[in-house]
């Protein structure tokens, strides 16, 4: 007897000692460190490149942070398309900082408060986090995390980083409001409101509201508290206001829902065999909703209940392809204008950049893009004036699958609408290889920006990559700058976005932590 609980006293010793390994490897270092690995390379850029402002205008949303601030892919429209200058020429500096104490977190979204100061999502197995960041220093000054997704724990026990990275619910498609406030769904079913707030020196997250989904969603996942589900798993993907203040909400297996902030009253309509599984767009008529089937606009009755305005389908293919996470669009819808729409298809051999008319959901074009058989995206494209420019995603999986570099087949498109809407053409095609950021462009300086690749040897002849955040020029697609960044996989941007600040500050999320770009300070 005495033996057996002297065992038990072992075990119970071994579990404390393991919740204190994790707890210490998940924890947030709030002082910033760099990410190992980083490059010693210096920046190379085209001296004869003259910076021009390319013309434009953003989809502004009253119920975003002003101008591209608010969302992921900047504004309301999905633009990614930023107003500041972003890094060009002399006296740039590269600094970096290492998300988490040891355990994998990658930083992959980016807002920006009224005050300047950076609020980043960073990833990781014990769920996502929130972090408020101060810009000149890039000390953490509060985090706040949300809980574990159950993809996560699914990934973690049956040892397949696929499925987790397959998942974009959780937290990802965040919103900063018009009031510095931070709007997401949790992975437990609860859309939640986050304030930061300066108490004495002291920064802190609280909750500001929250609304529980749950009656709304069928929320049987496999879990840690849930190891035999034996009904329906369905995950919230995003939250994005509409142009009155009313929230909209998707999950992956196609339901769409209002939420209205004030009273709490929740509508949901449900596209029957479709999945959702990126971002939604908004102007004052309509949301915008890319299924994997077809695009979709919606309006919301009196009452919140989604009402359809009208469908087009796309050609989705036959199959998923590598590069992709399902058999449908990777894109988020992206608005050009005040007139159209633009996203990318999942057709067999080449995939088509779709553009279509926000009035009615009548087709202007479908241009082919790409080489056959090497055709795929799962990041949103750049919507800028008449111009769309989109990354060849074909043959990348993710920094924890990818078995041979070579398979990236990268290219970079630019596709214009014609003025009269009589089709659109393919202004220029670029080979850089490009395998998953969300790309942005600034307005400011003419300069499209993306995360790429060479590959090397390291110290003991293995093959690596040497990572480098590349500007391409918006109207010719020649490389403009090479802003080098680190080796290896903490520096690879596995999906992550990049983003530019209202300062010209320039930051890209990789699986290490982010990195940011700018002004040398005196």
């Amino acid at each position: 007897m005495r033996k057996r609980w002297i065992l038990a006293g072992l075990l119970v010793v071994l579990a404390a000692g393991g919740f204190g390994l994790w707890k210490n490897a998940n924890r947030e270092i709030m002082a910033a460190r760099p990410i190992e690995g980083a490059s010693l390379k210096p920046i190379a850029f085209d001296a004869e490149f003259v910076p021009a402002a390319v013309e434009g205008a953003l989809n502004s949303n009253p119920f975003l942070a002003a101008d591209a601030n608010g969302t992921m892919h900047g504004d309301g429209g999905q633009s990614d398309t930023h107003l500041a200058a972003g890094p060009f020429g002399k006296g740039l500096e590269v600094r970096s900082r290492q998300a988490g104490n040891g355990m994998p977190r990658q930083c992959s979204t980016f807002v920006y408060r009224s005050d300047g100061k950076p609020i980043v999502m960073c990833g990781g197995l014990a769920g996502f986090r929130m972090v408020l960041l101060d810009p000149d220093t890039l000390e953490a000054l509060a985090h706040y995390d949300l809980p574990i997704r159950p993809s996560s724990f699914e990934a973690f026990v049956k040892r397949d980083m696929g499925i987790m990275m397959n998942d974009s619910s959780g937290g990802a498609y965040m919103f900063l409001d018009n009031k510095d406030r931070l709007v997401f769904a949790n992975s437990q079913w609860v859309v939640q409101r986050l304030v930061a707030k300066l108490k004495g020196y002291k920064w802190e997250f609280a909750v500001e509201k929250q609304w529980d989904l749950k009656p709304h969603v069928p929320n049987d996942c496999f879990n840690w508290n849930n190891w035999f589900p034996s009904g329906e798993c369905d995950k919230i993907t995003t939250v994005m206001p509409d142009h009155q203040g009313r929230y909209w909400w998707t999950t992956r297996k196609g339901r769409l829902g209002t939420l209205d902030p004030d009273s709490g009253k929740v509508s949901v309509v449900l596209l029957k065999d479709e999945e959702i599984q990126n971002a939604l767009a908004m102007d004052i008529r309509a949301v915008y909703v890319l299924s994997d089937h077809a695009q979709y606009a919606f309006a919301a009755e009196k009452g919140g209940k989604p009402v359809q305005l009208w469908r087009t389908a796309y050609d989705r293919g036959t199959k998923r392809k590598i590069g992709s996470i399902n058999q449908g669009s990777g894109t988020t819808p992206t608005l050009l204008g005040d007139k159209w729409i633009t996203f990318a298809d999942n057709a067999d051999g080449r995939i088509n950049i779709v553009v279509l008319r926000r009035n009615d959901g009548s087709r202007i074009c479908a241009e082919p893009i790409f080489k056959e058989g090497a055709s795929a995206t799962d990041n949103s494209m750049i919507g800028w004036g008449r111009a769309i420019i989109l990354e060849n995603n074909a043959g990348f999986t993710s920094a924890y699958e990818q078995k041979d570099w070579n398979d990236v087949a990268g290219g970079v498109v630019r596709v214009d609408v014609r003025e009269h809407e009589s089709g659109c053409d393919t202004v220029w095609n670029a080979p850089l290889k490009v395998p998953s950021v969300v790309p942005k462009l600034s307005a400011a300086n003419g300069i499209a920006y993306f995360y790429s690749f060479d590959l090397v040897k390291d110290a003991d002849g293995k093959e690596t990559q040497d990572w480098s955040i590349v500007g391409l020029d918006f109207k010719t697609g020649e490389q403009v700058i090479k802003i080098p960044t680190g080796r290896g996989r903490k520096f690879d941007n596995n999906w992550a976005s990049m983003s530019i600040a209202p300062n010209g500050d320039f930051y890209a999320g990789m699986t290490g932590g982010l990195v940011q770009v700018r002004q040398k300070r005196k």
